[in-house]
């Protein structure tokens, strides 16, 4: 597919006239589903939609119903201009950036819940949180009418949520990960990175520090899964409990996500931090 030079990309906020513009749009078409303030890491999976297909398309649309109560989602960045211009550098032909009260109007009832690989890590601590990033992907997903969809690994069970729901529901959808894109130090991307102190952005590079210490041990012949667990929590006590608190630490099976005695089958290594203002989560895949 062609990779597309820089052009002016195409805004929309309605959803009958995104319906209306995409229904003719050269096909296979790729879509890439953001909350926007895009980085490298969401930059990733919009080469790749754009090398991959005819049409390619980013969402931009901070999701209210994945956040809970007492989460971040008034103080979550947002720049659509600075977006734009990053996307039109991309080369993207589309992009539908909907009001919240299109997406959910006063009398909006309907939700689309994942069980079973929502139970547990992100599901536990944040109740609610799969159920609104099921529903608005199913939302984006009738607007738009994508051939493929992409999505970070760094979001593993969000990954895996949506292949299930994409199976259970028989949606015409191919969802394509794309790897983990890190600075050089080893920190995961994050569009939340930028709320962090200079002593907070350090400290976050525990979550990295925290993910060798499970690779090396493993690499190393361990596959006793709570000795991997114990090295990381120890790894994390290295830093003052005032700058990262951990919320949880995890070495589950790469498909149910339920905490595994042996890594004897693929298993995904991942952790949520509190550092400062701001909640990290990271992962590694093993086996």
């Amino acid at each position: 597919m062609r990779p597309g030079p820089p052009n002016h990309v195409e805004v929309c906020q309605s959803i009958a006239e995104t319906r209306k513009k995409l229904k003719a749009a050269k096909r296979p078409l790729g879509l890439v589903p953001t909350m926007g303030f895009l980085h490298a890491g969401h930059l990733a999976l919009v080469k790749r939609a754009r090398q991959e297909n005819e049409t390619a398309v980013v969402s931009i649309f901070v999701n209210p119903t994945q956040f809970g109560p007492n989460e971040d989602f008034g103080d979550y960045p947002r720049d659509m201009s600075r977006d734009l211009r990053l996307l039109e550098k991309q080369g993207i032909d589309f992009v539908f950036a909907p009001d919240v009260g299109d997406m959910y109007p006063a009398d909006f009832g309907t939700v689309v819940q994942v069980e079973r690989v929502t139970e547990q890590l992100e599901g536990a601590s944040r109740p609610g949180h799969f159920r609104g990033v099921a529903t608005v992907v199913t939302k984006l997903f009738n607007i738009v009418q994508p051939d493929r969809a992409y999505f970070g690994q760094k979001d593993a069970q969000q990954l895996r949520v949506i292949r299930k729901m994409v199976d259970d529901l028989n949606m015409p959808v191919d969802i394509r990960a794309v790897p983990i894109v890190r600075e050089k130090d080893g920190l995961a991307l994050s569009s939340r990175n930028v709320r962090l102190s200079a002593d907070e952005r350090q400290a976050a590079l525990v979550l990295a520090r925290s993910l060798d210490a499970a690779r090396q041990l493993y690499d190393a012949g361990e596959r006793n899964a709570q000795r991997v667990r114990d090295a990381m929590r120890s790894t994390l006590a290295d830093v003052p409990s005032e700058l990262a608190r951990p919320d949880y630490v995890s070495v589950a099976d790469a498909d149910t996500l339920r905490e595994l005695e042996r890594i004897d089958r693929p298993a995904l290594v991942s952790l949520a931090v509190r550092v400062g203002p701001v909640r990290l989560i990271d992962n590694i895949c093993l086996g």
